[in-house]
């Protein structure tokens, strides 16, 4: 598991830099891989990696969004700095026009008419674009290719 030997290094290289910013986001994301690992009975592979990752991202943004409005700057930044740590787990994230094209792909692949038809695009691209992109901005974009 090429993704588990990357998270233990960064964690021994934090340790030994005493970054504990970067060390406490490594645990936290080791906890949460092994507790998902615990649930599923087995190892995970690189796609539920990648899909554990996206909701790690997902939960860190709508907790900077709240921490912001609620005035906790202090906050922000420790999610803002997990987020990174993260972030740097995920693959490189899609240019427009390659999700525009891999949007354009799905439509045709579920032959999807309308807006009715978007659970069946989603189910289709989702898996394809797991933390290669924002679930929400392939979620409106797709919408709007299907309600034109």
């Amino acid at each position: 598991m090429a993704f588990k030997e990357k998270m233990n290094e960064e964690m021994v290289l934090a340790a030994k830099t005493k970054n504990k910013i970067r060390l406490s986001a490594l645990r936290m994301l080791k906890s949460g891989l092994h507790n998902r690992e615990i649930d599923l009975k087995r190892e995970l592979d690189e796609g539920e990696f990648l899909q554990l990752l996206s909701s790690m991202v997902k939960q860190r943004k709508d907790s900077i969004e709240q921490f912001a409005k609620g005035g906790r700057t202090d906050l922000v930044e420790k999610e803002e700095a997990e987020l990174k740590v993260i972030e740097e787990f995920l693959p490189a994230q899609l240019s427009e026009a390659e999700l525009d094209a891999s949007i354009a792909e799905a439509i045709r692949e579920a032959g999807a008419e309308g807006v009715r038809d978007m659970g069946k695009v989603m189910k289709v691209l989702m898996p394809k674009l797991t933390g290669r992109a924002d679930g929400k901005t392939v979620g409106e974009k797709v919408k709007a290719r299907l309600s034109a």
